[in-house]
This record gives C-alpha cells, structure tokens and sequence, in this order.
C-alpha cells in the first residue's frame, strides 16, 4: 500500500444522514439524500469515548482539538494548525451598544486567510483527502476563496475557484497570489453557486461548498466550542454573527447544543441573533414573517460576503435563531460602515463588511431592547478589515502633512485641544 493510501486508511469520514427523512447514506461526497434530495448531515456514534475539559485543554490550541465532534474517524491531515483565535473582552464596545459586557470572537485573525472560513475549508480539504478527489474548490463571494486557495496551496492540491465577476480587489488578490484555477463568472454569488454544482457532478471534484458541504459545514460549530471554553467552560447569554448562506448561525447552535449534552458547558445555550444587510436579507425577512419560506433576492449592498440571495441554510438558520430566543436584524450600508468604525475605535480590531453588519446588528438590537442592558453579548466577527478597505476609506479623515519641526506638531496639539 503507498504512502498515500495509508493516510486515506487513517483518516474515515463519518457516514451521512438526511436532516428530513432521517435515512442513512454511506459517507461520500455528496450533499443531497439520494431518496428526497433533503441535506445531508454527518451521523456521530452516541456511544463515542468523549473527552473531559481536562483532556481538551491538554491538546494543541487548533479547532482540532475538538476533533470527537469534527466528521472523521482518525486523525487530520491537512489544516492542523487553524482554529482558536481570540476572545477579547471589548468594555468600551459593550459601553457603546449599552450593554452589560462585551467579546469579541476575533476571527479577523485566522490563519491562514483571515477569516472563519478558514475553519470549514480545514474539515472540508481533509474530506477530498480521505475520499481522494482529484481537485478542490469552491463558489464564493470572497472569504471562502481566499480560505480555499490557501488552504489548497498548503495541501499541495490543484484548485479551481469561482467567484464573482465584480468581487472586491483585494479578495481576488488574497485568492490569485496562491496560484489557483481562479475563474470570475458574470452574474451574483447564486449564479456561481450553480455552476459549481454542474461542475462537481462533470469533473468529480471537491467542490468544498456544494458536494463536500456535509463535511465541510461542521467546522463552523468550532467557533461555538471555543467561546464556550475561553469562557472558562460556560455559556455566554447571547451570540451575535452575521448569515450569509445561514450555514454560520445553524451549526452555533448545534455546537452549543452538543457541549451542552456532552456536559462540558451547564445552564442555558445562549440567544443567537442573526445579522444581514438591508440589500439582501432573505434570512431576516424569513424570520419576520414567520412563514418558512425563503423569497430569493438580488443583492445590493457593500457587504459583498454575505451578498447570498437565496441561501442554502436560511430556513435551517431562521430555526437555530428562534428556537434560541434570539431575533435577526438587516442594516442600511451606512451603518455598516459605522460598526466597522466603531469596533476598530473602541475594540482595535479593523473587520470587513460582514463584522460591520455584527456589530451595527447587535447595536440596531439593543436600541429596539431585543438586548438588554445587562446582557452579556458576544459578537462574532467573521473577516479581516483589510479584504474590504474601500468600503470605509472614503469617511477617513485626511492626515495632516507636516514639516520635521516640533513647533508644527504644537500647533496641531493646540487645534486638538481647543474646546
């Protein structure tokens, strides 16, 4: 046997069932039930050997270690280093929205793309390496490319991405300098999604978000175990992310849900809130209605990562959101670009657009008194300011230029300190 076919031995995704007829498929790479074409989702073995906090807290801080709730059998081959970022308790932020106390689930700093998505591709890329498929990739409005190209690249894997003619510059840049197939389609995120879905039934490929989504959407209840472990092993009140395709917002919950059985965290799983921009908000929309009916739309607003019009998990994420006691809230692009500012001016962490709707989410929630003034908020920020500069250059205020004298620097500190 090659060396290669030992470590395929070593590492068995987990077998798959749909999440609405409940019948049981062998682990492939597929995402649909063959029987009713309802998602498909990985079954975990109840009788699992699961380990104690004592145990967990001894491993590598990456999101493997909480492998036992991660879609394998063995150990990971690729991405064994992303996972556990900060936490950042943000007082001045909490003061701002009027809230009791305030985090951060900083993954702006991820490595090694700097973004969350860097935690689904870690799960997806060791699924096409246990099912040896040829090539990966992905549709994506940006994070995801970015995640998937260097992901890729580290694995030493051939890649073919597929983004959106009009992304944003420096997304395309962070997706290219890796040296994918990297392929721009005329149209929104939902035209691209389609056409990765033709192409990983064509060419067999790991299309990371279509047919390897079973596998690849369970990295995403990391983000969930962590929180609950840099919190000292409990559960926050209240959870604040942004929804794109839904994906996010549905395994937070799981997550909570599974360190809540597993009896690693005790009391109540928290409240999720669900964040979206005014120009494409189906999820919102879902939910305020009440009727489980997702109404695609064509987006229109600056946060391009979450510009999904018709989103896989929507209905999945409505769900999670009220089942929770949480609610959702859609914001103007201004106040997108507001919370960007304000959580760089009172936090130190500059995020892109998507944490932009986070923070002016939570911030629109409090002022409607969804959250209260003694909450306790943990707001998760998804991407890295530096993929969506453009969006909030234009409000920066222009820098004086001075002459290397100190008299010039005197005069600049008596404007500043004028009343």
């Amino acid at each position: 046997m090659s060396a290669g076919a030992v470590a395929r031995a070593a590492l068995t995704p987990l077998p798959l069932r749909c999440a609405e007829c409940r019948r049981g498929v062998d682990p492939a790479p597929s995402h649909v039930c063959p029987h009713c074409l309802g998602p498909l989702e990985p079954i975990y073995d109840p009788t699992r050997a699961l380990p104690t906090r004592e145990e967990i807290a001894t491993r590598p801080k990456s999101l493997w270690r909480y492998r036992e709730w991660l879609p394998f059998e063995g150990r990971p081959v690729h991405a064994t280093e992303v996972g556990f970022t900060p936490l950042v308790e943000a007082p001045r932020l909490a003061s701002a929205l009027g809230v009791g106390r305030c985090w951060v689930k900083n993954d702006a700093v991820s490595f090694p793309s700097l973004s969350f998505k860097d935690r689904v591709v870690a799960s997806a890329l060791n699924a096409a390496h246990a099912f040896a498929l040829p090539v990966v990739g992905c549709a994506s409005t940006g994070n995801l490319a970015n995640a998937v190209a260097a992901g890729a690249a580290g694995a030493g894997l051939p890649a073919w991405i597929f983004i959106p003619h009009d992304l944003e510059a420096a997304k395309v840049l962070a997706t290219a300098i890796h040296a994918p197939r990297l392929v721009r389609v005329r149209g929104t995120y939902d035209d691209v999604n389609r056409l990765c879905s033709q192409v990983a039934d064509r060419f067999g490929w790991g299309i990371v978000n279509v047919n390897l989504r079973a596998y690849y959407g369970e990295g995403s209840k990391t983000v969930a175990f962590e929180i609950i472990e840099q919190l000292g092993w409990r559960f926050p009140g209240t959870v604040v992310a942004p929804m794109a395709g839904g994906s996010l917002v549905t395994k937070l919950g799981k997550g909570f849900g599974e360190f809540l059985g597993a009896g690693l965290a005790a009391g109540r799983a928290p409240r999720l809130f669900g964040g979206q921009a005014e120009g494409c908000a189906p999820i919102v929309r879902l939910v305020e209605r009440g009727d489980g009916r997702i109404v695609p739309e064509h987006p229109r607003t600056i946060a391009r990562s979450l510009a999904i019009g018709n989103p896989a998990d929507g209905r999945s994420a409505a769900r999670a959101v009220v089942s929770s006691g949480g609610w959702v809230a859609s914001v103007s692009d201004a106040e997108i670009v507001a919370g960007i500012r304000l959580l760089a001016e009172t936090a130190g962490i500059f995020t892109e657009t998507a944490g932009g709707v986070t923070v002016a989410a939570a911030k629109a929630l409090a002022r409607s008194g969804r959250l209260g003034s003694d909450e306790e908020v943990v707001l998760c920020i998804t991407g890295n300011g530096l993929k969506t500069a453009e969006a909030v250059s234009a409000t920066i205020p222009e820098s004086p230029i001075i002459d290397p004298r100190l008299r010039e620097v005197a005069a600049l500190a008596a404007e500043t300190l004028q009343p």
